[in-house]
């Protein structure tokens, strides 16, 4: 597991500012990484570890996985992820919305097969079992969070100092735990998608959010892009986190923001570059993202 953990900080280290990762080491064959990381696109390759199994909990942001089939997987807010890193080796990390926050647990399957921590002895909860029921032939695991799974994910952060160590160790397992009892049916993992679907997606964002002076339909979107409305709607929430129109709402809200402190332009200007034809709405829609009045975000935020 060293080699691995050493691995891991090589990889992350190679990026900006802003991307962190720190990990530590929780049972006997059980290392805990946390992940903040600012990017679009992030190459993995580490040594194909069969009997390391990944378990990744997203926290913030959206992160997809592009494995060597071509297939991405994304998750969000709550939604994990299990597979062992054979699968991983060679793969493309994906952050859609450029970040993402979260974090993996690492499991030497062998060691928890033969010493596992005392919480898990009797249960049944080995490396034989956990393969068998997730992650057989090599596949990924994929699912949406639920209540349960994000309260044991919001375990791992916000901790005193002097009980963040107990909190992740007993987190891990709870989590550990969840999957034992857990039942799984296969229409229930998180869809992945190939990569004509995400490119079509990928210039569908980037026609959105680089004219935002203007207004696209989803049906003049869907025929320029030969693509059903539906299947359009669909894939770009299962990708990018979020509606369209709630995505652009907060692409506009942020370009106004960048704008109001660097620029001059009058409010009214402000509207029109991201797409407000009315000025009383463009306020709305800023006080209601911002909390703030346009004008008291500039004045703040140019003192």
């Amino acid at each position: 597991m060293e080699h691995r953990l050493k691995q891991i900080e090589q990889e992350f280290s190679r990026f900006h500012d802003g991307s962190s990762i720190n990990t530590c080491l929780l049972y006997h064959g059980i290392e805990l990484s946390y992940l903040t990381l600012q990017s679009d696109e992030i190459a993995l390759h580490h040594d194909a570890l069969e009997h390391i199994l990944e378990i990744n909990c997203c926290k913030a942001g959206r992160m997809g996985w592009r494995m060597e089939s071509g297939n991405t997987v994304y998750l969000g807010p709550g939604d994990y992820s299990l597979h062992t890193m054979d699968v991983c080796a060679a793969s493309v990390m994906t952050l859609p919305n450029g970040y993402y926050e979260g974090f993996t647990l690492f499991i030497d399957l062998n060691t928890l097969s033969h010493e596992p921590p005392e919480l898990l002895e009797g249960t049944g909860i080995t490396g034989e079992f956990l393969i068998e029921k997730f992650c057989k032939g090599g596949r990924l695991a994929s699912f949406a969070g639920t209540a349960q799974t994000e309260a044991i994910i919001s375990g791992f952060y916000d901790q005193p100092e002097a009980l963040r160590l107990p909190y992740q160790k007993l987190k891990a397992m709870e989590l550990l735990l969840y999957l034992g009892k857990r039942q799984v049916s296969a229409n229930e993992h998180l869809a992945d998608y190939q990569v004509e679907q995400i490119e079509i997606i990928r210039k569908i964002h980037e026609q959105l959010t680089g004219h935002m002076e203007q207004h696209f339909t989803i049906e003049s979107l869907a025929k320029q892009y030969l693509i059903n409305p539906t299947t359009l709607k669909t894939m770009f929430k299962g990708i990018y986190g979020n509606s369209i129109a709630a995505h652009t709402k907060e692409h506009r809200m942020e370009r106004a923001a960048e704008l109001l402190m660097e620029t001059k332009d009058s409010i009214s200007q402000i509207a029109q570059a991201v797409g407000y034809a009315n000025q009383s709405k463009f306020t709305a829609a800023f006080r209601e993202y911002f909390q703030v009045l346009p004008t008291e975000y500039r004045k703040h935020h140019r003192a």
